[in-house]
């Protein structure tokens, strides 16, 4: 069993949520364990970015994006499935948290200006 740290992101992400849903969104990565991360399976996959290895794991409606640090998983993102945030991250595209939050928040008040 591994120690899991959040970035910010992340942190964010989860404090959306109420406390029940909370626990069952980290459940699945809670339960990890080393041989999982050498062999992954659906719904866990790995990737390398940057001469980086990263996971992804879905887990209900979200994705974790994280990496294994010893004994530690370091969840980098957690990303609500189907958003544009996600597809660019599982296509490897090169972006920045910074870019992903800016894209988000500029995203979405485009779709609410064309409500007005």
């Amino acid at each position: 069993m591994y120690q899991v740290t959040f970035s910010e992101q992340a942190m964010r992400e989860l404090n959306r949520l109420d406390k029940l849903a909370q626990l069952e969104v980290i459940e699945p990565i809670s339960l990890l364990k080393p041989a999982d991360l050498a062999s992954p399976r659906e719904p866990l996959g790995r990737f390398h970015r940057a001469g980086r290895e990263f996971y992804r794991l879905r887990a209900g409606e979200f994705r974790f994006y994280f990496e294994a640090r010893g004994d530690t998983l370091q969840v980098d993102y957690i990303l609500h499935k189907n958003t544009l945030e996600d597809f660019l991250l599982r296509n490897k595209l090169p972006v920045s948290e910074q870019q992903l939050i800016e894209q988000h928040s500029k995203f979405w008040k485009y779709l609410e200006s064309l409500t007005k």
